[in-house]
């Protein structure tokens, strides 16, 4: 196994221990990992992410279930848009993106460049929300729900989901807090049930017959990922769930301006 490998499989724990505490920032871990750690081509990792995350979820979600933590009536209500959104972006927009978007003779725009460029602009944008404290006490209220805003939102999410491969807790947990009125702690494990199905379904979208999908590597990254989620959950009960996410904030802020550097300064493009 080679040592790289080795490296990613340790920071898997990491994705699911960020995925236990605050119910999102799985995938703003998993597609950097495989990317620059395992060296998986950018479209194939967003791929690979999908199934990590939505199964890493799902065992979350079941545990925060069985705390009371689960508002079903809205993981369907932000679902199924998310799901319509992000099954229809990965079998059909994504694959219909032309290799080389944008050509001149000193320049060329690659489809994984743009991905990876436009996953970095979406961890910023989360980093900025989780940065900010959040100030404005939620009551849970279901009388008074923006059904078409949530509907619409639900949309956004599962397309920007199924296009950069995240699962996209980092907005539907400020959807749930501001749209659907759902206390925090009722948001995170409502957040782990939508992320679990809408990635599943989004990877299910994304499975051709020319993938060479690397299932050895899925599922050890997966297993990884799945402890890690247990130990996140469990801390997330001694630890002060705004400081750790304010922190996660600045990280995920460098993280995106790292790759911007990257890809559009030093990569192969």
């Amino acid at each position: 196994m080679e040592i790289s490998h080795i490296i990613g499989y340790i920071l898997a724990f990491f994705v699911g221990i960020t995925l236990g505490l605050i119910g999102s920032g799985g995938s703003i871990l998993s597609v950097p990992i495989l990317v620059y750690v395992m060296g998986v081509e950018p479209i194939l990792a967003t791929a690979y992410s999908l199934f990590v995350v939505g199964t890493t979820a799902l065992f979350g979600g079941v545990q925060k279930a069985k705390q009371q933590l689960v508002d079903f009536k809205k993981v369907v209500l932000f679902g199924v848009p998310t799901i319509l959104a992000v099954f229809l972006t990965r079998k059909f927009i994504v694959p219909n993106i032309p290799e080389v978007i944008f050509s001149t003779t000193s320049f060329s725009l690659h489809k994984s460049v743009l991905i990876m460029v436009v996953f970095a602009i979406v961890m910023i944008a989360a980093s900025i929300r989780m940065i900010k404290p959040l100030k404005e006490k939620i009551i849970n209220d279901d009388t008074k729900l923006n059904y078409i805003a949530i509907f619409s939102q639900g949309l956004f999410i599962g397309f920007v989901a199924g296009f950069v491969g995240a699962g996209g807790g980092f907005l539907i947990i400020p959807a749930l807090l501001f749209l659907a009125k759902t206390p925090m702690k009722m948001a995170v494990g409502t957040s782990l049930f939508i992320v679990s199905v809408q990635s599943l379904i989004g990877f299910i979208g994304d499975i051709r017959p020319e993938q060479n999908l690397d299932w050895n590597l899925i599922i050890i990254f997966t297993v990884c990922s799945i402890i890690g989620v247990f130990i996140g959950s469990y801390l997330s009960k001694k630890i002060d769930g705004e400081k750790l996410k304010t922190g996660f904030g600045w990280f995920v802020l460098a993280m995106g301006i790292y790759i911007i550097i990257k890809e559009t300064f030093f990569g192969n493009i």
